[in-house]
């Protein structure tokens, strides 16, 4: 279990380096928060996390069952502390930032997931976050499978055919018991981090604030250097922001690398709009 016992968190630059069962998903978080709100107190986040773990530690260490050991965190949450879902404003880019999460007791369903993970993780359960379509769960392994929980929705257990359900408009057909399964992994915490920089990233683009767009993806690029989408989506921003040198170093170097990629003809045309002439085609077919 990876924990922060102070309030010093990881440097940007030393992530790329970073083996995935090291990188510290609280941390990480309050980087991403701590971009948007530079006068963040790290240690008071930091504080209250563990404030919620302690709370729950008697009672958690009382009981014999995990699943009854994971109903005493979701009640202890999400009915005593009031954590909920913002289904009001879901796209409130607020409901990402982990400080604002633990200030407002608002979140969306992938922020909601991280304080629960952390909470469990600390009073010993072995809690995961699934990169479920549409929508992130958490799950449990337990004694006869797995307990998939919905962290948005007061962390209700969710059942195989729920599941299926949910999945179905992403696959477009039944959904099998593999592919369910598979739809089912664990989420490395690098995943879980670079999913909630996608959904700031696209919350920014939508309202045109491509500053903030930029840095989402320039910290995805942090996280995985080899991120084909997160290059491209900087370059196009810089293209946006009017930094053309930035957009055409990350629009060349994506075609150089993923020359056949499904979105190669338009980052190849919107290379040679910016530079104004036909002389990158022969360099990046």
């Amino acid at each position: 279990m990876n924990r922060i016992d102070d309030a010093r968190l990881p440097a940007w630059a030393s992530l790329a380096e970073t083996d995935d069962e090291q990188v510290p998903l609280l941390g990480c978080a309050l980087l991403i928060a701590r971009d948007e709100y530079p006068d963040l107190d790290v240690a008071a986040c930091l504080a209250q996390v563990e404030a919620h773990a302690a709370s729950l530690r008697p009672l958690v260490e009382a009981l014999d069952d995990a699943p009854l050991k994971m109903q005493a965190i979701n009640r202890r949450l999400f009915d005593e502390l009031g954590y909920a879902g913002n289904h009001d404003e879901y796209y409130d880019p607020r409901n990402s930032y982990l400080n604002m999460v633990l200030d407002r007791r608002l979140g969306n369903p992938i922020s909601l997931a991280v304080i629960q993970m952390e909470v469990a993780r600390r009073l010993g359960l072995h809690l995961d976050g699934v990169s479920f379509p549409g929508h992130f769960l958490v799950r449990m392994p337990v004694d006869d499978g797995l307990l998939v929980m919905d962290p948005f929705n007061r962390g209700r257990p969710l059942g195989t055919e729920e599941l299926r359900l949910r999945a179905k408009p992403h696959f477009g057909a039944d959904v099998p018991d593999e592919a369910l399964f598979d739809i089912l992994s664990p989420a490395p915490n690098r995943a879980i981090l670079s999913r909630i920089l996608r959904n700031l990233h696209a919350l920014y683009v939508g309202a045109g604030d491509w500053a903030r767009a930029v840095r989402c993806m320039d910290r995805v690029l942090c996280l995985d250097p080899e991120n084909a989408e997160a290059l491209r989506d900087r370059g196009l921003g810089y293209a946006e922001l009017g930094h053309v040198a930035g957009a055409v170093r990350d629009l060349g170097a994506h075609l150089q690398r993923w020359p056949e990629s499904g979105d190669a003809d338009v980052v190849r045309s919107r290379l040679l709009e910016l530079l104004g002439d036909g002389r990158l085609a022969q360099r990046t077919h």
